[in-house]
């Protein structure tokens, strides 16, 4: 169960990002697109047929490398697949994709992982992702969390389903912080000056900014940015932060070169496992959960197959076999009764390791933590060059 890995930098925004250079030097400002009318998506679905085949882009291992739940997926339904991990980073994607998809090519995917944020508001807005035949996701409707079927990002899961998430919090390593760390303000307190990580990603960094003034990201204006970002410099000046972190905050943690940081929630578990003195705590004024959404481009060739094994990752059994390997957050809850059942059925250090994840809240947040949750501030192409100016100023000094 142990997997050396870090949370992949999924929302690297710097600068005027490439995105927003191609965006604009097409002259595309990012409009939402209205969505299509029922019936014309009625329409769209009744015309597709089932091919027997589908092509899935995904993250690296986010896959059991035995392929389990493709090929019980392939041996129920008839359907063969393609698996293929090329998906590395947001932007990056993005940028490979956009120009194909704004020629009305075809990327040679059925389905692919994003994560919610700019580039996934990008394909949405651009039109370049199909709307979803809710009376084809049976397995999602019944089984899906509720708080996966109301995300600020896609309302009523007209574009994606999650696929897995995770949440940004504080890890902090015990053997040099002795205090019980429930609050936000532990990141501002002068007695830990020089030893707190904070995250470079402006979304990461202005989420965190927004939760000490109590401000909610997702209903967040350009002027709570503005205080935001003046909070953040104040704590930056006043030397508390040792360093503004992509991904190696967990070694640094680990360590002992930094106290306490901000963390994905993922990456704490990893070494909690390994046994190292890393806790991590959701602060009481609010954390942020981020999920990879699946979703069919425009253009998809096999989108009926698609459909089918987008729904059938909602089969508890199927949900629990990829939790196993994965280690983030389900978006189906079942799937932890099925893992607690699976522990009485081990021994030795399988059983020990299953046990750890089983009751880990990293890896099942408790509704306490869940309401704690926010998303990421909605952006547009034309905020988003303000946002990012607001904390790059922070982080780039």
């Amino acid at each position: 169960m142990t997997q050396n890995r870090t949370r992949r930098e999924a929302l690297r925004l710097a600068g005027l990002s490439a995105t927003g250079l191609m965006l604009a030097a097409c002259g595309v400002q990012g409009q939402k697109q209205t969505p299509a009318k029922p019936d014309a998506v009625q329409d769209y679905w009744a015309k597709q047929k089932k091919t027997g085949k589908v092509v899935f882009a995904n993250w690296p291992e986010y896959m059991p490398e035995d392929k389990k739940p493709l090929e019980e997926f392939k041996k129920a339904t008839g359907i063969s697949y393609e698996y293929k991990e090329v998906i590395d980073e947001n932007a990056s994607f993005f940028g490979k994709v956009d120009p194909v998809l704004r020629a009305g090519q075809s990327l040679g995917y059925d389905i692919v992982v994003m994560t919610n944020g700019i580039q996934l508001q990008h394909m949405i807005e651009l039109g370049y992702v199909v709307q979803l035949d809710q009376a084809k996701l049976p397995n999602f409707n019944a089984n899906a969390g509720a708080k996966y079927k109301d995300r600020s990002y896609d309302p009523g899961n007209v574009y994606t389903v999650p696929y897995t998430s995770g949440i940004t919090g504080i890890a902090y390593n015990t053997k040099y912080v002795k205090d019980d760390i429930t609050s936000i303000n532990a990141l501002f307190d002068p007695k830990y000056k020089g030893r707190v990580g904070m995250m470079r990603d402006a979304q990461e960094i202005g989420n965190f900014g927004m939760f000490a003034l109590g401000i909610d990201p997702e209903k967040s204006t350009q002027a709570d940015w503005e205080k935001a970002g003046a909070k953040l410099k104040e704590q930056r000046d006043a030397g508390l932060v040792r360093k503004y972190y992509d991904q190696d905050y967990i070694d640094a943690v680990s360590k002992g070169d930094v106290w306490l940081t901000m963390a994905w929630s993922g990456d704490v578990f990893q070494r909690q496992l390994a046994g190292e003195p890393v806790k991590f705590v959701v602060p009481g004024e609010g954390g942020t959960i981020w999920t990879d959404n699946m979703l069919i481009p425009k253009g998809a060739a096999n989108p009926i197959d698609a459909i089918t094994l987008m729904d059938w990752f909602y089969k508890p059994e199927i949900a629990a076999e990829l939790e196993e390997f994965i280690q983030f957050v389900t978006p189906v809850p079942a799937a932890h009764d099925i893992l607690k059942e699976k522990v009485a059925t081990l021994q030795g250090k399988e059983k020990t390791d299953l046990e750890t994840l089983v009751n880990s809240p990293l890896i099942f947040p408790t509704e306490a933590d869940y309401a704690k949750l926010r998303g990421y501030t909605q952006l547009t192409t034309k905020t988003e060059q303000v946002f990012n100016r607001i904390f790059q100023t922070v982080t780039q000094a």
